[in-house]
Parts: structure tokens; C-alpha cells; sequence
């Protein structure tokens, strides 16, 4: 289980550059496709191996004052809930504002490590100045200069320290399933139906649902944690920021997850909002069952489900090994089979290959189709083996593992799933020296 670190501050206070610094450290930044999240404001980092997220709540929202201290105000509550810890960040050069006096304020009573960081600190001078901050009544403070980093290592240091070890948590044995997508596609409707009463209020404003909820399910002899996501808050009335708060919360469920069952809004399509969300959950590796919802209302002729298919799978290529189930779940129609596909992909996610089978059935399809040739020297792979992770990852032994490319990478992918059934799986193919 992650934690996740939340940067909150008011404009221009350089939480932007803090931010990247943290997560450049990484050559793998979260969400290389673009606009996940609006210009990557989610990200992971380590230090001293420990591993968190870090989501920069920074620049939403351009107009008045006015509107940025409510806004402000949004994103540090939103931090103060969904977040681990929270980094708070003050200008030196502009000492203590109005504004980080409200933060200030929202911070004081909150059960959490809270690091007051004062930046653009980068000579003795303004060591000196950063002083004033005391008056927040945050106690201690940091000082860095997030352009250069100087400071940098002493706050990771404090922050993983403080970081609650999740450890424990890994004693639950119950599979999660996370229903997640863009607000008013019908999550919480589905989930209600599921169990039959009304846990959630469903109305038609978005963002009614205020929290992830979990709920205990047992069904076909199966039991499962069933995790809604909708809580968005109500008060987000700027469209935009809406998105960007049903992402927030998205990222928290995904992490968390086995399973994620996506719903998306069959009248408004497989949009940019929608794919956000699908890549994150491919990237955090999870299992993924798409439901289009609403399938009631669309004006349908004999091939229609067909081609809403092949357009959604167009959207995911590579990873079109996905199940996608049509569900109205006003009807109730195929809600059962949504989870039952959900039960599949979870069964597909945690299996377990015997090496003896995995060699026997992939090296001779290897041997009739090696790999091409590079600078005329040849790959030969010599043993495959499942590695111990959560999800399906498997090794390559070869003598040249570096002559290896994405295409043949993922023809080895390709004849797992024909071989082995990964549907609504990511698998991580990887080359190793033998």
C-alpha cells in the first residue's frame, strides 16, 4: 500500500518545482501520457527506499483572490482527507501571508504530520527572515530552495520517517474492487444495486457521494471488498477542478486495489476523463474490467454493442486484452455478470505459472520465432521463469537481453495471454541476463 504525500500552499509558492524535483527521480514519471491529471500533478517517488505518491495540488485555478482562497481552502481539505502527510509550503520572500495564515489555520487541527517548508531560502539572509513563520504556530520548519534542491534531503528524511508503515495492512486477505470513473457515470447506482439498498444517496448532482466507502460483498461463493469512489465534494462547482478531484480520488482507490471495474457513461463515450483513469490503473498494474453503463439509453441496431467495442479497444491499444461488459444499471441488467468478470480478472491477476510449464510451452514458439537479429549477433533465451509479485510478471534468461525490443517484448506478452488467459491483466515482460 502506498502513502501518499500532498503539497499544499497558495499560488507561486513553488510547489510545481518541488514537486518535479521529488518525482525526476524517478526516470519513470507516473503518467508519461499526457495530461493524466492535468501536466502530471500525481507522481511516485522513494527516499531511502521507501516508496510514496505525491500529488501537488498546486494551480487550478486562475482568477480573483477570492476564488483562489476557496479553492485553497479545497485543496487543503482535500489533502487533509485523502492524504498521509502534508507538506505546507510559505515564500521567504514574501513572508507570512493572509492566506498561509488560513492554510495555517486548516493545518493546526489536523491529526497528521504536517512539514512547514518555507522555500526560496539560498542565503543567510534569508535563513534569518524564514524566522517570522514561527507565528503559523506549526512549530519547526524546513527551509529549502526547491530550484536547486538544497534542503531537499532533510525534509525526505523527516517525511518518511513520519509516514505511517503500511505493513500491517497487507493481513487483510479480502480482494479489493474498486468501482471507479468520471462523476455521474453511475458508480454508486451500480453499487446499490448490487447490494440492494440504499447505502449511497444517489442523486443527479455530481459529486454526491462524499468519501470511498467499502463495503463486505459476497456473492457466487465469492467475497470481495467492494470500494466506491465517487466522493467528489459537493462544493466543486468549477467544472474542471472536478475532474481533477474525482482523479485524486481515483488514485487512492487504484492504489489500493485488486480490481477495477471502470464505468463509464455509454451516451458520453470512452473520453479523455475516462482513459485517464484506465491508464492509471494500468500503470499501477492492476486488473481492469471496463462497464459501460447506461447501454439503455443508446440507440441501438443489431451491431451496435459490437462497434462500441471495437472503439474502445482502439483506445487502449496495446492493452485490448480487456473485458468490457454492457450493463444498465437502472435495469439491473448484467450487473451480476460485471462482478463475475471482475471475479475472472482477479483470479487471471493473482496466477501462478509452474516454471516447468511456462519453458515447455513458450520455448518452442521462442525457438520457431527468436527474436531478430541485432548488429548481427543473435538472442537466444534460455528459460523463462513467473517472478514473485502480486501480478503476473515474468522473466526472460538470454544472452543478450539488451538487444531485445518493445515489438518482440510484446509478441512474448501476446503468446502468454494465448497461452495462459491474462484477459484484464497488465503483464510485465522483462529481459535478464542469464
Amino acid at each position: 500500500m502506498g502513502n501518499i504525500v500532498a503539497i499544499v500552499g497558495r499560488p507561486n509558492v513553488g510547489k510545481s518545482t518541488l514537486f518535479n524535483r521529488l518525482i525526476q527521480r524517478r526516470e519513470a514519471i507516473v503518467d508519461a501520457v499526457s495530461g493524466v491529471t492535468r501536466d502530471r500533478h500525481y507522481g511516485k517517488t522513494d527516499w531511502n527506499g521507501r516508496e510514496f505518491s505525491i500529488i501537488d495540488t498546486g494551480g487550478y485555478v486562475v482568477g480573483s483572490d477570492d476564488i483562489f482562497e476557496a479553492e485553497i481552502d479545497k485543496q487543503v481539505e482535500l489533502a487533509i482527507d485523502e492524504a498521509d502527510a502534508i507538506i505546507f509550503m510559505v515564500d521567504v520572500e514574501s513572508g507570512v501571508t493572509g492566506m498561509d495564515e488560513d492554510v495555517a489555520n486548516l493545518l493546526r487541527k489536523v491529526d497528521k504530520p504536517v512539514f512547514l517548508v518555507v522555500n526560496k531560502v539560498d542565503n543567510n539572509k534569508r535563513a534569518e527572515d524564514a524566522v517570522e513563520f514561527y507565528a503559523l504556530g506549526l512549530g519547526d520548519y524546513y527551509t529549502i530552495a526547491s530550484i536547486n534542491g538544497s534542503g531537499t534531503g532533510d525534509l525526505l528524511d523527516a517525511i518518511v520517517e513520519a509516514l505511517p508503515e503500511k505493513e500491517e495492512e497487507e493481513v487483510e486477505v479480502l480482494p479489493r474492487f474498486a468501482v471507479v470513473g468520471r462523476p455521474n457515470a453511475g458508480k454508486s447506482s451500480f453499487i446499490n444495486a448490487l447490494i440492494g439498498e440504499e447505502r449511497y444517496i444517489v442523486t443527479d448532482i455530481a459529486g454526491t457521494t462524499r468519501d470511498s466507502i467499502d463495503t463486505k460483498y459476497n456473492r457466487f461463493g465469492f467475497e470481495f471488498s467492494l470500494v466506491d469512489t465517487a466522493g467528489i465534494r459537493k462544493k466543486s462547482k468549477v467544472k474542471e477542478d472536478l475532474e481533477f478531484y474525482s482523479v485524486m480520488r481515483s488514485i487512492r482507490a487504484i492504489e489500493h486495489s485488486d480490481v477495477c471495474l471502470l464505468v463509464l457513461d455509454a451516451t458520453r463515450g470512452f473520453d479523455g476523463q475516462v482513459q485517464n483513469i484506465f491508464w492509471l490503473a494500468e500503470r499501477n498494474r492492476k486488473g481492469i474490467v471496463i462497464l459501460v453503463n447506461k447501454w439503455d439509453l443508446v440507440e441501438k441496431d443489431n451491431k451496435t454493442a459490437k462497434d462500441f467495442e471495437k472503439y474502445i479497444k482502439k483506445q487502449i491499444e496495446p492493452f485490448t486484452d480487456v473485458p468490457i461488459v454492457f450493463i444498465s444499471v437502472l435495469n439491473k441488467q448484467r450487473i451480476y455478470k460485471a462482478i463475475e468478470t471482475a471475479v475472472e480478472v482477479y483470479k487471471n491477476r493473482s496466477k501462478r505459472i509452474k516454471t516447468s510449464v511456462l519453458n515447455d510451452t513458450l520455448l518452442p514458439v521462442i525457438e520457431k520465432y527468436p527474436p531478430p537479429a541485432y548488429k548481427g549477433k543473435y538472442v537466444k533465451i534460455k528459460y523463462i521463469m513467473q517472478l514473485p509479485t502480486p501480478q503476473p510478471q515474468f522473466a526472460f534468461f538470454c544472452n543478450l537481453p539488451q538487444y531485445v525490443k518493445e515489438p518482440y517484448k510484446r509478441f512474448l506478452e501476446n503468446k502468454l495471454r494465448e497461452y495462459f488467459n491474462f484477459t484484464g491483466v497488465p503483464v510485465s515482460v522483462y529481459m535478464r541476463k542469464k
